[in-house]
């Protein structure tokens, strides 16, 4: 019968390293180890779901195959480290340097990234599933994701599915958003200077405060309920052809602010 492992605390994890021993397999479930050393450890395999490895030095460590679900590696060193086939879904690595770093069959969906992040050279990060700025992410799921404050500055969201999605205060200038699904999503705030919204659905959406600064596009497929109210960059050309939707989308109530479209752009 295979005994339970036990789950590790910080300071368990300091004295294995200080004592040479390895971590490889252990239990470090949502442990918090910010700002340690941790260069050359060996977790291989390691759960590290929603753990806190926000300025950790993993420099040479050894986390393939690990499972690092939701975790926090916010401006971590990963130079050399070997990240082999380890789980990747919505990280965190803003400003994480990852030079040289072994990505071999890594699981990047929902990871997300930012102008700061440093990637080996030659990986192909726009396009491995991360979230960040230039990202390819044609026709992706994104309805679940945390993209609160998210740089997404020129990312391909042709198509993209972001409905109910919290986009508070997020980056979005010259995003590509044509015939992107918003509906009822949040983008109170958001940055949207020169995106590309041709197309887009934004029934139900709430754009309160947002810059749509020189946003490009002709026709959405639906603005019912979407309150625009103290957007910015709001040209009379942009207002007016808003204006030209169907009455009836006009007339609905946004489900929050209980305000009309159209009183939202009067």
């Amino acid at each position: 019968m295979t005994e339970p492992k036990i789950k590790l605390t910080p300071q368990d994890v300091w004295a294995a390293l200080k004592a040479g021993q390895t971590l490889s397999q252990q239990d470090l479930y949502q442990i918090n180890l910010s700002g340690m050393d941790l260069q050359k450890a060996d977790l291989s395999q390691a759960t590290l779901n929603r753990a806190n490895l926000s300025q950790v030095n993993l420099s040479e460590a050894n986390l393939s195959g690990a499972d690092l679900r939701g975790a926090d590696l916010g401006k971590a060193i990963l130079k050399h480290a070997n990240l082999q086939g380890a789980c990747l879904y919505r990280v965190n690595l803003s400003g994480a340097v990852l030079s040289d770093a072994i990505l071999t069959d890594a699981k990047f969906q929902g990871a997300q990234y930012d102008s700061q992040t440093i990637f080996p050279e030659g990986f192909a990060y726009r396009s491995c599933g991360a979230i960040g700025p230039d990202a390819n992410l044609n026709g992706a799921p994104l309805n679940t994701a945390n993209l609160k404050y998210a740089d997404l500055q020129r990312a391909n969201l042709l198509g993209a599915y972001l409905g109910g999605a919290d986009l508070t205060g997020a980056n979005l200038a010259g995003a590509r958003l044509v015939q992107a699904d918003l509906r009822r999503g949040f983008l109170t705030g958001a940055f949207l200077r020169k995106a590309r919204l041709n197309g887009a659905n934004l029934a139900g959406v709430d754009l309160r405060a947002a810059d749509l600064t020189d946003a490009e596009f002709e026709q959405f497929e639906s603005i019912a309920g979407a309150d625009f109210s103290q957007v910015q960059g709001l040209s009379d050309a942009m207002r007016s052809r808003l204006l030209k939707q169907p009455a009836a989308e006009l007339d609905t109530a946004h489900p929050l602010t209980l305000k009309t479209t159209r009183e939202s752009l009067s």
